[in-house]
């Protein structure tokens, strides 16, 4: 349900610092926020021990719980599912958080593997009460992709609840996916197919 443009995402969680961009006296408390989880990310992949082919687990698991840490999977899940999302009970929105969760993670993951050292640029921030975005510019080879953050403030804390890669929402992406499910079939159809993709991800 996610094309190879969604494997872009996860790249900027694997990314290294160039030095130039947006200096650290102009970032916001946003800027930091995405940079504070990039250093930490930077981190778990630079650890030598975590390299070695046994801990290849436990790095993923390190690196899903960092991210868990920045990026708010129930926002990103009822922006993503519209206006089903005001239908379901308690229940079913947790489940449907948990299925979103593990085919955004997964995405990411399959990225984060094949780190080859690009860059990414901080650009600049826009804040306007509770919600920011951070704008970034993802340096691959001799391409420049724009890569920019939204982020919401809860509990004096910035989260992600979307990603725009090269003008394109990540949200809005899986929006019109969702949409057309339940146009033609129906929630349970979505929640089944979301479901057989996760147990596929999570089979060894």
């Amino acid at each position: 349900m996610h094309t190879s443009r969604w494997m872009m995402i996860g790249a900027l969680l694997a990314l290294q610092i160039v030095v130039g961009g947006l200096s650290s006296a102009m970032a916001g408390p946003a800027t930091d926020s995405v940079k504070g989880t990039i250093d930490e990310v930077l981190r778990i992949l630079n650890d030598k021990e975590l390299k070695a082919p046994a801990r290849l687990e436990d790095r993923r698991q390190r690196l899903e719980k960092v991210v868990a840490q920045r990026f708010d999977y129930p926002e990103m899940s009822r922006r993503s599912l519209g206006a089903q999302w005001n239908q379901l009970s308690d229940k079913d929105k947790q489940e449907f958080v948990d299925l979103f969760r593990t085919l955004l993670t997964n995405t990411y993951a399959d990225r984060v593997e094949t780190y080859s050292g690009e860059g990414v640029q901080y650009l600049n921030e826009r804040t306007e009460k509770e919600y920011a975005e951070v704008r970034t510019k993802v340096l691959s080879g001799k391409t420049e992709i724009p890569m920019d953050y939204r982020l919401l403030n809860k509990s004096n804390d910035w989260h992600v609840y979307d990603v725009v890669v090269d003008g394109v929402s990540l949200v809005n992406n899986y929006r019109g996916q969702f949409t057309k499910i339940l146009h033609t079939s129906s929630y349970p159809e979505l929640v089944d197919q979301l479901r057989k993709k996760s147990d596929k991800i999570k089979a060894p």
